[in-house]
């Protein structure tokens, strides 16, 4: 699978690394590692499905077995049992998703061919009709399959830990100032949501 990084992030780099001298110190500590999106909207949506509220770590373990056990495709998800994907380790809640997710693309009920001139707004609102992804689930797929810039998933528990460490002067938990804070990062608040991300861990993210 073709995978692409995106041709901002030099751009992005300079803005953050002069805009907030915590974020350039984030940035000269941190390998050099980009976001990449692998072009398949299934394979995101199901592998954002997969980390729903665990750690980075028990996700790929569960993906590992899924890859191990069929192909990622709507087809082949779908004609898995239930108990096969328990068996990778998906709660019955997330093999529900699964499955329809797996529906929703086998049926035709999802177009993306017009997505990639569609606002992040818009496509959140298409993506969370589908069951199983919410507002998260569809950040991610903004992020990581269509590379949008201007990301702030701020319900990201990782990205939380990651303000609390290197920005303590703000109130725990205080989503507003965390906001107002995001501000100087525009438009480029995923690329500085991926060096926070990279601050806790350096084993890069992908969906």
């Amino acid at each position: 699978m073709n995978v692409t990084e995106p041709c901002y992030w030099p751009l992005a780099v300079a803005h953050l690394s002069e805009a907030d001298p915590i974020m350039a110190d984030l940035i000269a500590r941190c390998p050099p590692t980009r976001m990449q999106s692998r072009g398949d909207p299934f394979t995101t949506l199901a592998r954002a499905i997969t980390g729903q509220q665990i750690s980075v770590k028990a996700a790929d373990t569960v993906w590992r077995k899924l890859l191990n056990l069929t192909e990622i495709t709507p087809q082949a998800i779908i004609g898995q049992p239930v108990q096969g994907l328990r068996d990778c380790g998906y709660s019955q809640r997330k093999v529900e998703y699964l499955h329809d997710l797996a529906r929703h693309f086998a049926e035709g009920l999802v177009d993306f061919s017009a997505w990639a001139e569609m606002e992040d707004s818009a496509i959140i609102a298409a993506l969370t009709q589908i069951r199983g992804i919410g507002q998260w689930s569809a950040e991610m797929f903004l992020m990581f399959n269509l590379l949008r810039p201007d990301v702030f998933p701020l319900a990201d528990i990782g990205l939380q830990k990651a303000i609390a460490l290197h920005y303590p002067r703000m109130a725990p938990q205080d989503k507003i100032a965390w906001r107002q804070h995001a501000d100087r990062w525009r438009p480029w608040r995923s690329v500085a949501t991926w060096y926070l991300w990279r601050s806790l861990d350096v084993v890069a993210v992908a969906y």
